[in-house]
């Protein structure tokens, strides 16, 4: 079985006037929930093996905060997953087939919606995934990634 942890970022402080997006900082809320991310990621041993984060400030924070509780693993900042559709996503974690649990940090409507597409085979039925929501997806080894090839095993918000 391979795993694929998706995590979206904590909350954020709104843009300063002339801030680009990709610089919004976690709030100090969003740092509470990033940590909290972080523990129940520990206590439920669901640590990956490979990290593939967005560039922007507030997922490099809020995967900062995660891998202060989970301790370090192989991380990459792939600028493909920031503003990234769900078929983005899924050529992204194809490139890392052979990862047995892949994590993805990065934004919505992306990751819910790649949720919604793993598990139910459509990205237009999706529910929402709070900020620092983790959506935890398991698929039987050696399938490739496609529409309804995943289970969702598990699902957790702060």
């Amino acid at each position: 079985m391979r795993e694929l942890i998706l995590l979206r970022h904590a909350h954020a402080e709104p843009a300063a006037q002339g801030q680009a997006d990709l610089d919004r900082p976690l709030s100090a809320e969003g740092l509470a929930e990033a940590e909290a991310a972080g523990r129940w990621l520990a206590q439920n041993k669901l640590v990956p093996d490979c990290v593939l984060c967005s560039p922007s400030r507030r997922t490099r924070e809020t995967l900062e905060a995660v891998l202060g509780a989970i301790g370090y693993v192989e991380q990459r900042i792939e600028p493909s997953v920031y503003e990234a559709t769900p078929g983005t996503l899924i050529g992204l974690a194809d490139t890392h087939a052979e990862v047995e649990r892949l994590m993805l940090v990065g934004h919505n409507p992306g990751l819910e919606r790649l949720a919604a597409l793993l598990h139910s085979g459509q990205s237009g039925d999706y529910r929402g995934m709070p900020p620092a929501g983790i959506a935890v997806l398991s698929l039987a080894s050696g399938v490739a990634l496609e529409p309804g090839s995943a289970q969702l095993s598990a699902f957790w918000w702060p």
